[in-house]
């Protein structure tokens, strides 16, 4: 884990990266501001997180660092290790960690739950969703509150890492640490219901795109020559065919939006 700081005296505010280490879009975000640093108005702290996996260009090392929180500092894995680490550093910041997807191009929201920050953060962002994951975030960052989750785009592209770029900007000047204007929109509300399982096979496709609406009987998508239809309407979200060993996604529920 590297930590670096912009800004005298103690952060509230924190930008992590590199929670995964074949998700190198955060870390190139991070390491071009770092290298022309803006002048903030209150102190940040920026959390490059698993250089180990990094340095490999791997998802992690022994496991999943974003199901390893709030980690344990004499835990049997690295990333158990490491997540007992970075929770301690990140303690009393309002936080940003940013990721990317194979699943869908544009930057979109995580969550666990709608509270202060998220409605803070959020409509300052230019997302095209917020993805409110409460009953799935099992040893992820952001269980505890106090953390937004992003998806800055397609995983490796030039896209995700100038989105990242992009983000961190606005989440700063969100949370005052930037002098910039902030402007405010709506943010469509999604809640993950339950995931969508993949059975096992040699080719994947799906037929539908994420954040639209899949109506009963549609199918979305296929494992080999078996057809996958929709009982019920959902949104898909995270849906893919490559993203995920035994789930193509998760399906949602449309609940408003934010604020």
């Amino acid at each position: 884990m590297r930590v670096d700081q912009l800004g005298e005296g103690t952060p509230e505010v924190a930008v992590v990266a590199g929670v995964h280490g074949d998700e190198p879009c955060g870390v190139r975000a991070v390491e071009d501001l770092l290298a022309n640093p803006p002048e903030v108005r209150r102190p940040v702290k920026f959390v490059v997180a698993n250089e180990a996996a990094i340095d490999r260009e791997m998802r992690y090392v022994q496991a999943d660092l974003n199901r390893s929180f709030p980690g344990d500092a004499d835990g049997e894995t690295h990333e158990a290790r490491l997540a007992a680490e970075i929770t301690e550093e990140l303690e009393g910041c309002a936080t940003l960690s940013l990721h990317s997807t194979r699943s869908y191009a544009d930057p979109f929201a995580v969550v666990s739950g709608v509270d202060d920050l998220v409605r803070r953060v959020v409509p300052a962002l230019s997302v095209d969703a917020v993805v409110d994951a409460a009953s799935f975030v099992e040893g992820r960052l952001f269980a505890s509150g106090g953390v937004v989750e992003v998806e800055c785009g397609l995983q490796g592209s030039d896209e995700a890492a100038e989105n990242a770029r992009e983000l961190i900007g606005a989440f700063l000047a969100a949370m005052d640490a930037l002098d910039a204007p902030v402007e405010r929109e709506s943010t469509p509300l999604f809640r993950l219901t339950r995931p969508l399982p993949k059975s096992a096979g040699d080719e994947y496709e799906v037929y539908v795109d994420n954040f639209r609406r899949v109506e009963a009987g549609e199918t979305y998508a296929a494992a080999d020559d078996e057809r996958l239809v929709a009982s019920d309407p959902f949104y898909p979200v995270l849906l893919s065919a490559y993203g995920y060993t035994d789930l193509f996604g998760y399906a949602a529920d449309r609940i408003g939006t934010v604020p």
